[in-house]
């Protein structure tokens, strides 16, 4: 499928475009979450000075518990400091949740390799900080290819430092319908999406719950792909693509 510009709308961790061949076409990476796009800010324009403020923090859940209340204020662009402190909660946290302190043994030296070579991966990598609608419509083209992993349904909740509701999964459909690119959307499999989206090209599956590991191990849940072109060419190179380990990512 050709395109121009790829946009990652609901750029979490970034595990697609970090798996993404790089080509000519324009990337852009987006996070209503000003903790996530002020994290990648800094990975790409300052790596050394983000590896430096990680080199010596400590693993302990008082460290964590000290931190943690960032995640519910806003990240000025070019924070390191605030950079530096997500990450610890991202990878001190249990699944990255950034909530719970994990209590595993991890040398954050181990992922200083990996920021490195996120920040040259990054280079040419347009960030943004936009509410979806807004950035949907800002960057919509007959060449526009839009990845869509919003958070699922009946999880609004868990988002609630973004501000995501039921509301806004009708609002992405709304945008979705109306835009002249392509998109590629990814779903908990759901009686509610499949009615959304029942005019579109769905395919459902099912993968391993990271989540539920702790509780029930080799747990599965459903998900769907909704796309508003033919995934037959391209299915299997994007079921592999969400199925990447997130803990060889940035976060």
């Amino acid at each position: 499928m050709y395109y121009e510009k790829y946009v990652e709308v609901f750029g979490g961790g970034g595990w697609i475009l970090f798996t993404k061949a790089l080509g000519n076409d324009i990337e852009v990476f987006n996070d209503a979450n000003s903790n996530i796009s002020n994290l990648f800010y800094c990975v790409r324009e300052h790596s050394g000075e983000l590896i430096d403020r990680l080199r010596y923090v400590l693993n302990s859940r008082e460290d964590f518990d000290r931190i943690k209340h960032i995640v519910s204020e806003k990240a000025e662009i070019g924070d390191i400091k605030r950079a530096a402190e997500f990450y610890q909660l991202i990878r001190y946290s249990y699944a990255s949740s950034c909530d719970s302190f994990g209590g595993k043994p991890h040398s954050m030296w181990s992922n200083f390799p990996v920021i490195e070579q996120a920040s040259r991966r990054l280079q040419k990598v347009v960030i943004e900080n936009k509410d979806f609608e807004k950035l949907i419509i800002a960057h919509d083209s007959e060449a526009s290819f839009f990845y869509c992993d919003p958070p699922y349904y009946y999880t609004e909740s868990y988002y609630s430092n973004v501000g995501f509701s039921r509301e806004d999964h009708e609002r992405l459909k709304k945008v979705l319908e109306k835009i002249t690119g392509k998109f590629l959307l990814s779903y908990n499999d759901c009686p509610e999406i499949r009615e959304l989206y029942s005019g579109f090209n769905i395919y459902g599956y099912e993968r391993l719950n990271n989540m539920g590991q702790r509780f029930d191990g080799g747990s599965m849940f459903g998900e769907l792909l909704i796309a508003n072109y033919d995934m037959n060419e391209r299915l299997n190179a994007n079921r592999q693509m969400l199925l990447y380990d997130m803990e060889d990512n940035l976060c």
